[in-house]
């Protein structure tokens, strides 16, 4: 996959995965569902899920460090900046023949556009907190991601 199919791919996902709303019930079964495909495939990761600044679940699993909360805040402040996945960030710079640590003049100590940060998506509303995993590749902390919103937000529609 080129990396402008890449960034097709990414702004379909974000185009797609919009909550009707977002609280503090639906943040629960998002991390319920993360935390449970982690333990189940035995992933060492670090999941969290705020709306506006407020962490409504975190959990660490086997194997997670302290490193991993560091990088699930610097993913989550490029979702809060730009108001899209963290990946897609990182992709957008690449695309146009960058490096969003050198050419986005924010401080990597706060800012990484490594995969695995999704923004909350309200329907009339847009960005309001993030989704994220840190501890697998940058790919793979994105796809766990993404994949769970799919199921949620299945879960959530009328049959």
């Amino acid at each position: 996959m080129t990396g402008r199919e890449l960034l097709d791919e990414l702004e379909a996902q974000e185009s797609r995965l919009v909550f009707d709303r977002f609280d503090e019930q639906i943040a629960w079964q998002l991390g319920v569902a993360l935390r449970e495909a982690g333990l189940a495939a035995g992933l060492p990761i670090t999941i969290s899920i705020r709306r506006n600044g407020q962490e409504l679940f975190h959990a660490a699993l086997p194997g997670a460090s302290a490193d991993n909360d560091g990088w699930l805040a610097r993913k989550s402040a490029v979702v809060d900046r730009y108001g899209r996945s963290s990946l897609r960030v990182g992709e957008e710079f690449r695309v146009n023949g960058g490096s969003f640590d050198t050419d986005s003049r924010l401080d990597t100590r706060v800012y990484a556009a490594h995969g695995g940060a999704f923004p909350v998506l309200v329907r009339g509303t847009g960005c309001v907190g993030t989704i994220a995993v840190s501890g697998l590749p940058q790919l793979e902390d994105h796809r766990l991601v993404v994949e769970t919103i799919e199921a949620v937000l299945g879960d959530l529609r009328p049959a």
